[in-house]
């Protein structure tokens, strides 16, 4: 199982990736990404979902026209993990190569 990551090691992770932030009443990190329109937020999506599907990490996420929001946690460890920050990590890159 994951490991929970330390009040320290999550601040210093989320200082690395840009948009992304402590949630509110849950221990998770999330972020909204907003992009050209419905085709380039499904492409983000399907890109980000063949990396999840191989790190066996799935997120939590929601898409409503060209907006997706997402929420990382790994659920069998109660908590954000170094799991979290690899796939918020990944899904910044698919991001920024999404739109180009």
């Amino acid at each position: 199982m994951a490991e929970l990551l330390s009040a320290d090691a999550r601040k210093q992770a989320l200082g690395t990736l840009p948009g992304w932030t402590e949630l509110q009443g849950r221990d998770a990190i999330g972020k909204t990404f907003v992009f050209k329109d419905f085709n380039e937020a499904f492409g983000f999506m399907t890109r980000a979902a063949l990396v999840a599907e191989k790190m066996d990490h799935h997120p939590e996420w929601r898409n409503v026209y060209k907006t997706v929001e997402v929420v990382l946690s790994t659920h069998d460890a109660g908590g954000v993990t170094k799991l979290d920050i690899a796939l918020a990590t990944v899904m910044n890159t698919i991001a920024k190569l999404t739109q180009g």
